[in-house]
């Protein structure tokens, strides 16, 4: 191979290794704020969110560590569980406020006799 298409393969190679990263780095944060939102997680929550956590943080891995594609997948799916686990807490919540009455919008008193009339 010519020098120029080394640069272009390395090049390519970088970005995607960025690329890869930054959307690890996107689904851990998803993860975590999902798991703040659910509070108190159940045996299978912990499991979902330290596991997947756990694993993209531990340097050996399926693929080396500058292909993020595993860790993405195994995060996304912890992402699934997760959100499915909130989604499921939402709908055992009872409604605890009753909705609001709706009132009519107050009446502006027209003026009589007006000159335009």
């Amino acid at each position: 191979m010519s020098r120029e298409a080394w640069i272009l393969v390395i090049v390519v190679g970088a970005l995607l290794a960025l690329g890869s990263l930054i959307g690890a780095i996107v689904l851990g944060v998803r993860v975590v704020r999902v798991r703040n939102q659910l509070g108190t997680l159940g045996f299978g929550g912990k499991v979902a969110f330290y596991g997947a956590l756990v694993f993209t943080i531990f340097p050996v891995d399926v693929l080396p560590d500058p292909i993020y594609l595993d860790d993405m997948g195994v995060l996304g799916l912890a992402l699934l569980y997760l959100n499915g686990l909130l989604r499921r807490r939402q709908e055992r919540l009872p409604r605890t406020l009753p909705p609001l009455p709706r009132t009519p919008a107050p009446q502006v008193p027209r003026k009589r006799g007006s000159p335009g009339r």
